[in-house]
Formats: structure tokens, sequence, C-alpha cells
């Protein structure tokens, strides 16, 4: 099933989208809308009633569909994002520091992941909607990954595209910046739907694309397979919820394994384009922030 949220009279509605439809470049999707309920609502219902997400949805939903922009899928209750999860990630970041086999390498082999908090919904930013390249930055980049959305005790109930935007000559400076690196306005996008467990049975099998277009032009394309994933979803929630209480309804970015250069450095009306064909594109505009 394919979940997500539409903007209806200013407010953010939980819906069933369409199949098909979650690829549209317009954001515009045929949805059956689930009045009365935020996506966040949808899934604390389910908890608190026992019922499954996915027939708790079908439940509720209007029988016929509608017309309408697809918004941020879920405001998340709080994000964690995964670091050095792809070894493409760690060898580059210990070429930036001149180690070839440093800490973000002994960071990908080590027992312990890396794991971050980003920020809570305030930060968050939908499909169609701006990122934010931060002011005092001159490198800021966009990490594509595949997100994971949690309900309680660390169930994963489905799936999700996310942008973990961040300010890595900030990070680069100084590891212990990390957090000005990865926390500001708009440096989380996530979209366009959700994708529940049950559609979507091998997600260490999908393929994600990245590009960056100025002007029209092209800037930087990449692609890397979910395959290539270092950790297991089930290691990385098992530490994130070590002596940590985490809502349900919180999302968790599972790492970047796509490696965009200074030369392609985002800068205010940049369009960023993040593609699985199994979740749909992701695409937002850059703005200073």
């Amino acid at each position: 099933m394919l979940l997500g949220q539409l903007l209806l009279d200013g407010r953010l509605v939980a819906a069933i989208v369409e199949s098909g439809s979650a690829t549209a470049h317009s954001n515009e999707v045929k949805a059956r809308p689930i009045p009365g309920h935020s996506m966040l609502d949808l899934i604390h219902r389910s908890e608190s009633e026992g019922e499954q997400l996915t027939e708790l949805a079908s439940l509720l939903a209007s029988r016929q569909p509608i017309s309408a922009k697809l918004a941020i899928p879920i405001c998340p209750t709080e994000v964690y994002g995964c670091g050095v999860t792809y070894e493409r990630s760690a060898s580059f970041r210990d070429s930036e520091h001149g180690t070839k086999d440093g800490m973000y390498a002994a960071v990908y082999r080590g027992v312990r992941p890396e794991i971050f908090f980003k920020g809570t919904a305030r930060i968050c930013t939908g499909p169609g909607e701006h990122i934010g390249q931060r002011a005092d930055s001159k490198f800021t980049a966009p990490e594509p990954e595949l997100a994971l959305v949690l309900g309680a005790k660390g169930k994963i109930l489905g799936y999700t595209l996310a942008n973990d935007v961040s300010a890595w000559d900030i990070e680069r400076e100084n590891a212990l910046y990390l957090p000005q690196s990865k926390a500001y306005n708009a440096c989380c996008s996530l979209g366009p739907v959700i994708v529940t467990v049950d559609s979507l049975p091998n997600p260490y099998g999908l393929e994600m694309t990245c590009s960056i277009t100025r002007d029209g032009i092209s800037r930087f394309e990449g692609a890397v397979s979910t395959s290539k994933l270092n950790r297991k979803f089930e290691q990385l929630i098992e530490h994130l919820y070590r002596s940590n209480d985490v809502p349900s309804g919180a999302v968790v970015l599972t790492g970047t394994g796509i490696i965009v250069t200074e030369e392609a450095a985002l800068a205010a009306g940049d369009i960023v384009t993040i593609r699985i064909p199994e979740i749909g594109v992701l695409e937002n505009t850059v703005r200073t922030v």
C-alpha cells in the first residue's frame, strides 16, 4: 500500500495513494483521503486499537479518489540519521582527511553504528518544497537515502525517500561540528509516499539515483543499490533504542551511498531529484536559509 499526506483546506490529511501515481513529477496524484487523520494520527490509532496500519487505512479511507498534490508523507516525531553505512561513504570521508583507513573506516567496520539526532518535524520538508543551504556553508550537499518509518518499539511500518541535506565543509572543519552540519532549517526532505512493508518485500534490492540540475543543466548524477548497505535495519534500530525510548512515528535515515563532490555543491535555485522506482520521485529546490 502507498500512504501519504495531502494538504486539504490548510490541514495535512492522511491518504491512500493510488498505485502508480507516486512517480508523477508534478506530485499530482489520485488519492483517497482518510478524513480527520494525519499520518501520525493513523499510526497512533492503529497501535491503540491493535489494528494493522493498512487495514485501518482501508477501513477509514474515502471510497472515491480525488486529485491532489502530495505533501510530506509524515510529520515525524523525531528523525535520526545513520552514517557511514556504505563503503563508498567511508572511503570518501577518510580521503577528505588525508587517510586511507581512518576514523570513518573504523565506524564502517565497527560493531556500533553511527547514529545521530537529525531533528523533528520542524526541520523537515516534503516533495516540491524547498530544502535549505546554510548561509555559512560553501559546500552543502544532498545525501539521498532510504528512510524507515517506525511504529512502537521500533517496528518498521514502511519506507520512504529522504534527503539528509548536510553542510559538509562544516563537518570537514571539525568532526565535533557534526550537529551544525546536519541540523538546521529545511535540512531533511521526505517523500513522496510511504510504501508499507508488505508492498516492499526486499528493501535491500532497490536502485536509487540522484541528480542535481542548475538552470536546466545537469550538475551531477549518481546511483547506488541498497544491496551495498553494510548494516541491516534491525541492527540500526536495536542500537537506536538502547536506553532511548523513541516514540512512534519516528523516521530513521539509513545512510547514503551517493557521494556529491565539492564541484557540485548546492546553490540556491538548484533542483535535487532522488528516485527509487518502487517508491517514487522526491524533488526539491534549494534555498539559502
